[in-house]
């Protein structure tokens, strides 16, 4: 996600430089010279906002177990997609199929091998939409250093959650929640791709 904190200092820095080539102590002279930078300027401060726009509409969030290696994971198969959104265009075979084929595309850059059938190292699952407002999930004792906990996770429109799990052991190993903050279904259509690829951005996760 672009860095919040640097574009507030664009922003500032932009504002400044608007409000300096604005002062009625200028003179005429260095108003009219200073036209193009005026303009260079109103160009940087439009940028920042869209910038600040990008970072406020997008969050990822990933949680991981920091107890497991995540090294010994090789295969992963895609066992099950639920899309619960109350639009249509949101709730189709096609957008199964889109997001089926960009988690299999950004895991295998990450190295690991699709597995269409059988057994494998990983499972995954994902949720797109809302789910009666939230979802109890239990996560295991080690889970970033704490007991077992219950943790709500919030569905609303535009949030995608998917799941890590660990067969052989039957427990989440790793989580990525996209939220994406808009109401219109074609907006967040659009943004589907980019929502999977930043969550597998963060795996594998990094070892504390």
């Amino acid at each position: 996600m672009p860095d919040t904190n640097s574009t507030y200092r664009e922003l500032a820095s932009a504002r400044a430089g608007l409000e300096a080539l604005s002062s009625p102590h200028l003179r005429p002279s260095w108003r009219a010279r200073s036209g193009y930078g005026k303009f260079a300027l109103m160009k940087t401060l439009a940028l920042s906002l869209l910038m600040a726009a990008v970072a406020w509409a997008q969050k990822i969030q990933v949680e991981s177990d920091q107890a497991v290696d995540f090294s010994r994971f090789r295969t992963f198969a895609i066992r099950d997609g639920r899309l619960n959104s109350k639009n249509p265009s949101l709730d189709s075979d096609l957008i199964r199929k889109r997001l089926n084929a960009d988690i299999q595309k950004f895991l295998e850059a990450k190295g690991l091998t699709f597995v269409p059938s059988g057994r494998s190292d990983l499972n995954v699952r994902y949720t797109l939409g809302s789910v009666r407002g939230n979802e109890i999930e239990t996560y295991p004792a080690g889970w970033r250093g704490w007991g077992t906990r219950v943790v709500r996770v919030p569905f609303i429109e535009g949030t995608l959650v998917i799941d890590l799990r660990d067969p052989s052991t039957r427990s989440l190993v790793w989580r990525a929640i996209a939220r994406e903050n808009k109401s219109d279904a074609y907006q967040i259509e659009r943004k589907l791709d980019d929502m999977v690829r930043k969550s597998f951005d963060k795996y594998p996760p990094k070892m504390k």
